[in-house]
This record gives C-alpha cells, sequence and structure tokens, in this order.
C-alpha cells in the first residue's frame, strides 16, 4: 500500500507495506537490472499542518556484472528513506521533499521510493570477489580459472629503467 488516503490520518500514523515486482513500470530506465521484488516497509504521519512525514525502508536484489572478470553478480540493496510530503510549496527547499497538490486527497509514495533505489543500487559496479583477477586485456579469458598463456607484455618506455636496476644490483 504505497497509496494513502489522507483520511486514514484521523486514527493516527498509518503503517506502509509493499512488495513492487522488479519488472514494475515504476522501475524503468533505473539502470539496473532487479533480480527480485522490491519489499517495502515504513510509517506516514502527520507532522504538522499539510505536512506527513514517511519513514521507511526498502530491499530488493539487483543482478549486475562484476566489473573486472563480467561475471554475474547478484547484490542486496538495501536503504533507509526519509520523506516529507507537502502542500506547503514553501517547504519544497529540502530535496527530501515532495509536493503534494493542495487540493490532494491521497499521497503517492512511490517517487520516494524510485528515488531511494536509484540512489542506492552500486552505480559504479561491484566486484564478485575482492581477489577477482579479471580478464585478460589480450585473449580476453577470465584470469580467476588459471593464467592464459599469453606472454607478458613489455612496456618499452620501462626498458631503460630496468637496465639501470641491473647496474644497481653489480
Amino acid at each position: 500500500m504505497l497509496l494513502v488516503d489522507l483520511r486514514e490520518f484521523a486514527r493516527g500514523p498509518v503503517e506502509t507495506r509493499a512488495e513492487l515486482a522488479g519488472d514494475d513500470p515504476l522501475f524503468e530506465g533505473l539502470g539496473a537490472a532487479l533480480a527480485g521484488p522490491v519489499r517495502v516497509t515504513g510509517r506516514l504521519q502527520a507532522a504538522g499542518e499539510a505536512r506527513f512525514y514517511w519513514r521507511g525502508s526498502l530491499d530488493t536484489i539487483v543482478a549486475t556484472e562484476c566489473r573486472r572478470c563480467l561475471r554475474a553478480v547478484s547484490v542486496a540493496v538495501k536503504a533507509e528513506i526519509h520523506a516529507l510530503f507537502t502542500k506547503d510549496h514553501d517547504a519544497l527547499e529540502d530535496p527530501d521533499s515532495y509536493p503534494l497538490a493542495r487540493e490532494a486527497t491521497e499521497i503517492d509514495l512511490r517517487p520516494a521510493v524510485r528515488e531511494e533505489l536509484l540512489l542506492a543500487v552500486p552505480q559504479w559496479g561491484v566486484l564478485c570477489r575482492d581477489d577477482c583477477r579479471g580478464l585478460c586485456p589480450r585473449c580476453g579469458r577470465d584470469l580467476n580459472a588459471g593464467p592464459c598463456g599469453c606472454a607478458s607484455a613489455v612496456d618499452h618506455r620501462w626498458q631503460e629503467l630496468a637496465a639501470f636496476k641491473g647496474k644497481l644490483r653489480e
């Protein structure tokens, strides 16, 4: 339930709980493939005149690739959500604020879920393991499976330094 009717606040804070499918249109253009549903829980409460504060959390699994060897990797993503929904448009200077139309009768929490998920997804890739050796830049073989057999690359810019190092040892 991520669409809350404002009349529900007559009974006090509203508990929110939802499970959104990974292929929900809300997540289109996210830049990450969701490997499972997005589970959202939280509590929405009135926080003054025409202001509503939502504190929640989300968790899901993102399918991505290791940035070194390109193996498939699943990453658990969790995020805390702190959002203020308000009809007072002067309060929108806060980046965690979401506008409500003055005649609004319900609060849609989904934009806050999308934004927090977008911020929580790893942007620069992940590693399949800390000691991932990656791919050979010449033949493309996965170096985690063992050496590839390619000759060591010699950087000719360092040859004079290597020769000097040999003279120092003598």
